[in-house]
């Protein structure tokens, strides 16, 4: 009986060490448990930043052409200005109007300040064509005939646009996006901005991060305003009292009347 009764004694004793033992092993293993469940991935997909087109030596000019630069005076360009391979005769601009160098393929350009340089002149021309050629290469759309041609009054996030016709902004229109988002608009047709509206831009997009691909001819309305660089294969057109924060490159003419445009940083 003795036996029987010291048994239980010693049994509920070990049980009670092994109970406390437990007890800090478990308290241990939660000290060094992790505090999340489950680890954060290091494998997430990141979005690729589309490629920007390259300019060249184009990218010095606020306009650049190569049928000329008609003017209504007074216009106020910010950058440099030039044309060729017409004469620079073409180029109707006046030294006060631009803040920046007027460039010439000839001694006939805007006196006293156009500089004549038809070797830089042939090369920004020649880097114009290949950013077009770029821009209008470009593959698999992001967006294809959004709004079919008529954007007014949407908001456009980074990535490819493809029109297979004209485009025309009858409305305000936003750019969003970040610092370093790309936008590239191919423009089959057309592109016309009707009077007094904008583009704007929101979260941080710059401007020279935008660009607008065109066969068909630019129209900015009156009062308008626009951002971006143009790539056109045809004429540029500014009507009376437009603004553009941007680039004119056209394979053609450009032609301003009171004017403002201002080449992106």
């Amino acid at each position: 009986m003795k036996f029987l009764n010291i048994f239980p004694i010693s049994a509920i004793v070990l049980a009670g060490l092994m109970t406390g033992c437990s007890s800090k092993l478990d308290s241990n293993l939660e000290t060094l448990a992790p505090t999340s469940a489950t680890p954060p991935s290091t494998t997430a997909a990141i979005a690729p930043v589309l490629p920007v087109v390259d300019l060249g030596l184009a990218s010095s000019f606020a306009i650049l052409s190569k049928s000329g630069i008609t003017d209504v005076y007074k216009s106020t360009v910010t950058g440099d200005v030039g044309s060729s391979p017409i004469s620079g005769t073409a180029i109707l601009l006046t030294c006060p109007e631009v803040t920046g160098n007027i460039y010439s393929v000839d001694p006939a350009g805007p006196l006293p300040c156009r500089i004549t340089n038809p070797s830089l002149l042939s090369t920004a021309v020649s880097n114009m064509e290949a950013a077009y050629t770029d821009a209008a290469g470009r593959i698999n759309p992001d967006f294809l005939n959004l709004g079919a041609g008529n954007i007014g009054g949407l908001t456009l996030t980074p990535g490819l646009y493809k029109w297979t016709s004209a485009v025309v902004i009858p409305t305000n229109i936003t750019i969003s996006g970040g610092v370093d988002d790309v936008f590239i608009f191919q423009v089959a047709g057309t592109l016309i901005m009707s009077n007094a509206v904008n583009v704007i831009l929101t979260g941080g997009v710059q401007a020279k991060n935008i660009f607008w691909q065109t066969e068909g001819a630019v129209t900015f309305g009156t009062t308008s305003h626009f951002e971006g660089n143009i790539l056109g294969k045809t004429g540029i057109n500014m009507q009376t009292g437009a603004t553009i924060n941007g680039r004119m490159l056209a394979q053609t003419a450009v032609t301003l009347q009171m004017n403002s445009v201002t080449k992106p940083l």
